[in-house]
C-alpha cells in the first residue's frame, strides 16, 4: 500500500471547473488525492505539481474497461477510498429536446450517468466489505428542478439523485451515499447554458473552500440526504 496521508479520496473530473479547485483544497488540508480526468496535459501538470503520493490517470469514466482498469491499480495501491466523489459530468448545448440529437443525448447519458455507475460499480465493493466509507454523486439544481433548453442535462442529473437514493438504502451500516447540489458557480458548463450572466457568480475556486469544507464532514448521518454547498 501506498504511504497516503490523511483521508484517501477518489475524484473524478480534476482537470477543470469544481474539481480541479477541490483538488488544491484537499491537497492543502493533507488529504490524498487520487483523480482522473481527460485531458493528459492537464493530469501531467496536476502530477508535477503535487506528486505521490497523489496520483492522476487518464480515464473516460463513460467507459466501464476504462475505469475498471483505474480501479484495480488504485485499490492495489491505496486500498478503498474513505470519499469517492463522482465530478465528472458534461452539459448539452442548450436546444428544445426534439432539437438535441440521439449522438448528444447518448453522450450526455454515458457520461453523467453511465460514468458514476461505472466508478460505484469497481471502487465500492472494496468500500461495503470494510463497512465504511462516503460516495459524494454530484446532482444539480437541474436535478431537483427543471429548465428550457438543458433537458438532456436534468435527465442525467433526476437519474443521479434517484440513482444516490436507492444507493444509500443498499449500502452497510456506518457508510453514507449523498447527492450534493454543488450550487451556482461560474465554470465552461454554466456558461454554456447563462452565456455571459454566469460571470455573476463565484469562481470554482472561491466555492471550493467550504465545499471542501462540507465533504470531508459527511458521514453515516447523512446517508441519502440531499445535499446543497454552500454558496
Amino acid at each position: 500500500m501506498s504511504e497516503a496521508a490523511g483521508k484517501i479520496i477518489v475524484l473524478t473530473g480534476v482537470t477543470k471547473g469544481l474539481g480541479r479547485a477541490l483538488v488544491d483544497r484537499f491537497v492543502e488540508g493533507e488529504q490524498t488525492v487520487i483523480g482522473c480526468g481527460r485531458s493528459q496535459e492537464a493530469l501531467d501538470e496536476l502530477q508535477s505539481l503535487y506528486g505521490a503520493p497523489h496520483h492522476f490517470s487518464t480515464v473516460d469514466v463513460s467507459r466501464d474497461d476504462s475505469v475498471r482498469a483505474w480501479a484495480e491499480t488504485v485499490l492495489d495501491k491505496y486500498g478503498p477510498p474513505d470519499i469517492l466523489i463522482n465530478n465528472a459530468a458534461i452539459m448539452n448545448e442548450k436546444a428544445p429536446l426534439w432539437e438535441v440529437g440521439a449522438e448528444e443525448f447518448a453522450r450526455m447519458t454515458n457520461v453523467n450517468i453511465n460514468g458514476p455507475a461505472n466508478v460505484i460499480r469497481h471502487f465500492v465493493p472494496a468500500m461495503v466489505e470494510r463497512a465504511t466509507g462516503v460516495i459524494v454523486n454530484y446532482s444539480s439544481g437541474w436535478g431537483r428542478a427543471t429548465g428550457p433548453g438543458v433537458a438532456p442535462y436534468c435527465a442525467t442529473k433526476w437519474a443521479i439523485e434517484g440513482l444516490t437514493q436507492a444507493l444509500a438504502q443498499e449500502l452497510p451500516e456506518g457508510m453514507a451515499a449523498v447527492p450534493l447540489n454543488p450550487g451556482i458557480i461560474n465554470t465552461d458548463m454554466l456558461k454554456i447554458s447563462f452565456g455571459k450572466s454566469a460571470e455573476r457568480y463565484g469562481t470554482p475556486e472561491a466555492w471550493s473552500h467550504a465545499a471542501a469544507e462540507l465533504i470531508l464532514g459527511i458521514g453515516p448521518q447523512d446517508n441519502g440526504k440531499q445535499l446543497t454547498a454552500p454558496s
